[in-house]
Parts: C-alpha cells; structure tokens; sequence
C-alpha cells in the first residue's frame, strides 16, 4: 500500500516504517493516525515481516501532535451540547489511543530509532514500541502540560512501567526536556549512538538479530512479556503454561540444534499470515 506519512521497505523479513514528512517535523497530522495501525496490522498479517523498525527523515523525529487534528470542526466540534461534545472528544481521544496500541497489538517486536525531537505525541508512540534507540542529539519532552493540557494517548500509563515513577511525574508536571543521556540512564532507551546513521545502521543490525530467530519463539516473547507487565506473576505464570501447552512444538527446536551441530544458519518458516474470517 502507499502512504501519505510514511515510506515502507520489507527487505530479509525486516519491515523498515520510515515517517515521511520531513518538511512538516513528520507532525502526526489526521492521515497519520490513520495510516500508522494500517501500516503495521499489514505487515504483521503478511507474515513476511519478523520484525518492524520505525524510524524517521530530517532533523526530529517528530514534533508530535499536529494541531489540525483538533482543529478540524468535523473530528472535534466546538459548539452545540456540551454533553454530545464531550463523549464525541472522548472517542476521538480513544481512536488516537487505539492508533498507537497497534504498536503492542501487533505479533512481532516493534523498534523504534529516535533522532532530534521525540514530542508530545511522538513520545506517546515510542512509549508502545518494543525497545527504543536514539542518536545523542535526541530529546524528548511531554509536551503537552506546557500546552496546557494533559498528555491523553499513552505516556502517562506506560512511561511509569519503563521508568521511575519519580522521573515521570516530574517530567509529567514541569513538561521539561530530557536527553538522550539522560534516557540512557533511566532506561528509557537502550543505546545512543553517535549519528543518525550510525542509530540506523545499529537498530538494523539488531532487528537482523531478531530476524534470525525462531519467529514463533519471538512472537511468543512478546506476547508473554505484554501479558506480564499487565498482570500478577501468578496469572502470567499460569498464561504461559496455557500458551506453551498449545504454542510449543519442537520443529524449531530441532532445526536449531541442527545448525548448532552442522555450524549453520537455522532457517524457520514464518509465522502465518493473518487470513480475514470471510474473504470475498
């Protein structure tokens, strides 16, 4: 498919998402939100991708929210019943909530490498990616307390579970910028790396690594990890005994140990693609 706010490239089971509106700050205008869970569902149901890097063009990553998604009257009427204007804002709010859940919702790992800016609304989607990585010119900032409002599509619940609780609420109320340095050493990210291009050239070398893996595996991974953060160790625990009872096959296991063995390269199928119940 082609997209108005990103350029797709899936190359050796690698889907490479890159937001493409440089000239714009790559702000998440109306066909951003979207495109982005049209995207990534697309390649997650293909099956041909294991895992999905989103990067971006120009100097920031994203300036964040861009201001005509609230100002269209049609999305978000500003006159008329008070009543009827709030419920209708609150399930524009939840469209934009469920556009970046797609991030978690997807089966394979989700990347994402972070140059520049990473604002407001972009931070509320690197928030749902999987691991992040940054170039050391990069910040980030919840910057919608300094607008005046309260952050509505993702920091503020999943940012407490990545970093201190402390950090957060004080980068929550005062709105302030952090570095790349400063998210390295909260965890935040998981490496900075001198340049753009040395980011890119990194994360690509990660998601390879990913790649090479048993995507059943993988996608188990991340499936029990989003369980676990979501719910008690007991609950998880009984989960993964349920998953694993009807999940767990030993194909892999045994093109595994015969690469060990003959010193190559496992090579597994992929997961299958994600067939629509009633297809024309």
């Amino acid at each position: 498919m082609d997209y108005k706010s990103f350029n797709v490239d899936i190359k050796d089971h690698i889907a490479h998402v890159q937001l493409s509106r440089p000239e714009a700050m790559n702000s998440m205008n109306t066909e951003f939100w979207l495109e982005l869970p049209q995207c990534v569902k697309a390649i997650d149901a293909s099956g041909e991708a294991r895992v999905i890097v989103i990067s971006s063009t120009g100097k920031h990553f994203s300036a964040g929210m861009d201001l005509s998604v609230f100002s269209n009257p049609k999305a978000v009427p500003m006159t008329g019943d008070p009543g009827r204007m709030g419920e209708n804002l609150r399930r524009v709010v939840m469209q934009l909530q469920a556009s970046l859940s797609s991030l978690e919702e997807v089966r394979i790992p989700v990347l994402t490498a972070i140059q520049g800016g990473c604002i407001g609304g972009a931070l509320d989607m690197v928030c749902a990616s999987d691991s992040r990585y940054c170039s050391a010119d990069a910040y980030f900032t919840i910057k919608e307390t300094e607008l005046g409002m309260t952050a509505d599509v993702g920091t503020l619940q999943r940012l407490p579970k990545l970093m201190p609780q402390g950090v957060v609420r004080e980068l929550a109320y005062t709105g302030r910028k952090f570095t790349a340095q400063e998210a390295k050493h909260l965890g935040f990210v998981n490496e900075v790396f001198d340049t753009h291009e040395a980011l890119l050239d990194g994360v690509m070398a990660i998601a390879a690594s990913i790649a090479k893996n048993s995507p059943l595996a993988v996608v188990g991974c991340k499936e029990m990890l989003n369980y676990s953060r979501d719910h008690s160790v007991e609950d998880s625990l009984k989960y993964m005994a349920t998953w694993q009872s009807g999940m767990f096959r030993p194909n892999d296991m045994m093109k595994t140990f015969a690469a060990k063995a003959t010193k190559t390269e496992a090579k597994f199928d992929g997961v299958w693609p994600v067939k629509e119940l009633f297809e024309s």
